[in-house]
């Protein structure tokens, strides 16, 4: 891409605060944008080839949105961490094993994707963030779901499509936690805490394609209580 397409995108970057490059092939973060760390509010670079993303991501310090999905990026740097406006982060599609440890900081942060990366266990430093809407961290490889769960703030808890065998009791005790999504892992129903169904928040438990037949659900103790809010939550969207 010629420098006048990436000067005319940074022109329109200017006026509308959003600078939006998809599949143009970039192999890095375009170094040009630090001219509007104070313009921009969404940044979206998908489908390209970047490998790094630079210490500079953390002076735009108005941006809400970055969305960074299907790039080759392997880690993440701890100055993205500095973002306290940022609600949106998508980064599908990448290769990261961990989450920067200050990742706790960003503290107005929504929604959360992280699907298609190389994660295997559910990253603590989400505890952290008070704000957090929506989690989804399908298709990585986590094994199990530890104990720190019990503080995450999230309302839906996407982890589709990875190898669970083993999820903490913890899990009942999320104080927002309305949509849990376990399709697709290596679940044994005795492995299933049954207080998820008894005593929590969940409404929505998706458990499809695991080691157990779904009838077999229906006869734990606490299915009825369950059963109860899915009903309730559906009258309530219907």
């Amino acid at each position: 891409m010629g420098n006048s397409a990436l000067k005319a995108h940074l022109e329109t970057a200017q006026k509308t605060g959003v600078f939006q490059l998809t599949g143009k092939g970039l192999t890095e973060f375009p170094e040009d944008l630090q001219k509007l760390t104070s313009n921009l509010r969404t940044i979206d670079l998908s489908n390209n080839k970047i490998e790094l993303l630079p210490p500079l991501i953390g002076k735009f310090s108005f941006l809400k949105s970055l969305v960074l999905n299907n790039n080759k990026l392997t880690a993440l740097p701890e100055e993205l961490c500095k973002l306290k406006k940022l609600e949106t982060l998508h980064l599908n599609g990448n290769h990261l094993r961990q989450l920067p440890a200050a990742f706790g900081q960003l503290s107005a942060l929504k929604t959360l994707s992280l699907s298609g990366n190389q994660l295997r266990t559910v990253p603590m430093q989400l505890c952290g963030l008070r704000h957090l809407d929506v989690v989804d961290l399908s298709k990585n490889q986590i094994q199990n779901v530890p104990d720190t769960v019990g503080e995450l703030q999230a309302i839906e808890l996407n982890l589709n499509q990875n190898q669970i065998s083993q999820i903490s009791v913890q899990i009942s005790h999320c104080p927002r936690l309305k949509v849990l999504r376990l399709e697709e892992n290596c679940l044994e129903l005795s492995m299933l805490p049954q207080s998820i169904l008894s005593d929590s928040q969940i409404s929505l438990l998706a458990v499809e394609g695991n080691l157990f037949e779904i009838k077999k659900l229906r006869e734990l103790e606490g299915y009825d209580k369950y059963m109860e809010r899915f009903t309730a939550t559906k009258k309530k969207f219907a």
